[in-house]
């Protein structure tokens, strides 16, 4: 019976001996499992990626950056389906793009010039600067501070294609970046095949009034890369004279100048409103489009034409042919 009772003592502490260690195993196996799980997320959660922008600098990005201000490039973004922390304004926020705010009706504005505080005070996690003017002097190094810089372009008006692929590389979103941009290139081509076969050969200007001065648009930025290049839509004389003179996107035309406008169709854009009293004038009425009332008025806080970038080109696109396809 002592035999017999030892031996089953000893085999009951066997037993137990064994099931602990079991136990530990199984805590061993499941915590490395839950820390393997935890090294994961961590290693999926704040990510960042190291891309190059147009002045040459290796700016190191988050991988999914959740708080953006891209100043005058809002129009990018919101043609890839992000939506910026701030947005460009001028006099104190009372003018914006307009043609963006059915995406950006509650984001918040900031001061064009983008003051370091203001920015700051966003605690943005990205910056992009629309061009290397926009970071001289040491701008750069006081924005970096603030979050990682990317200057998307070299000079002030820029290829508004690559802007978007690279707007779409730092995001990640190069797949979506080309679409954006086949699907315009696809609209354009369409576009100019009615719209040529409207109109033929009849030319077309973009006026801008403003302060009671009107402005012609370049023929080879803005609205003119549209029309002129997009399109191959003809050009007046005036405007290719007062393009080959000025790198600005729209130039000032004198009354002479305008008095020798020999457009067939005009787009006007209109930032006087009702106190457009130069309309009048017997220079303006003397202008064949007008004579024959093809002149097709845009109010400035509505339209897209004092802008670029792939929004506002498409919506421009739709502008033309509504006017001139018929």
């Amino acid at each position: 019976m002592k035999s017999f009772k030892f031996i089953y003592i000893a085999l009951t502490l066997m037993a137990l001996l064994m099931m602990a260690a079991c136990g530990s195993d199984n805590e061993d196996t499941s915590t490395d499992e839950e820390n393997q799980g935890t090294e994961e997320a961590d290693s999926n959660d704040g990510g960042e990626r190291t891309v190059t922008d147009a002045m040459g600098h290796e700016v190191t990005v988050p991988e999914e950056p959740k708080r953006v201000i891209a100043s005058y490039l809002e129009d990018y973004l919101v043609a890839l389906d992000i939506k910026p922390v701030a947005q460009w304004s001028v006099s104190d926020g009372a003018s914006v793009q307009g043609y963006l705010q059915d995406s950006l009706e509650d984001v918040p504005t900031l001061p064009h010039d983008l003051p370091l505080e203001t920015v700051a005070s966003f605690e943005p996690d990205l910056l992009l600067m629309d061009s290397a003017g926009m970071v001289e002097g040491n701008k750069y190094d006081q924005y970096s501070k603030i979050a990682p810089t990317y200057v998307v372009g070299e000079a002030e008006n820029n290829d508004w294609r690559e802007e978007l692929k690279r707007v779409g590389e730092v995001f990640g979103k190069e797949e979506e970046a080309a679409q954006v941009l086949e699907d315009y290139e696809q609209k354009a081509a369409e576009t100019k095949e009615q719209v040529q076969s409207s109109i033929g050969d009849e030319s077309v200007a973009a006026i801008w009034l403003v302060g009671n001065t009107f402005y012609v648009v370049n023929d080879q930025l803005s609205a003119g890369d549209v029309l002129y290049n997009d399109l191959d839509i003809t050009k007046p004389n005036v405007v290719k004279e007062i393009a080959e003179k000025s790198t600005s996107n729209w130039s000032e035309i004198s009354l002479e100048k305008l008095a020798q406008l020999d457009a067939d169709h005009i787009f006007l854009i209109n930032s006087d409103g009702e106190g457009a009293e130069k309309l009048q004038d017997d220079i303006w009425k003397n202008i064949p489009a007008v004579k024959n009332g093809n002149i097709y008025e845009y109010a400035e806080d509505k339209s897209s034409w004092l802008y670029t970038g792939p929004v506002a080109n498409t919506m421009m696109l739709e502008d033309i042919k509504g006017q001139l396809v018929k």
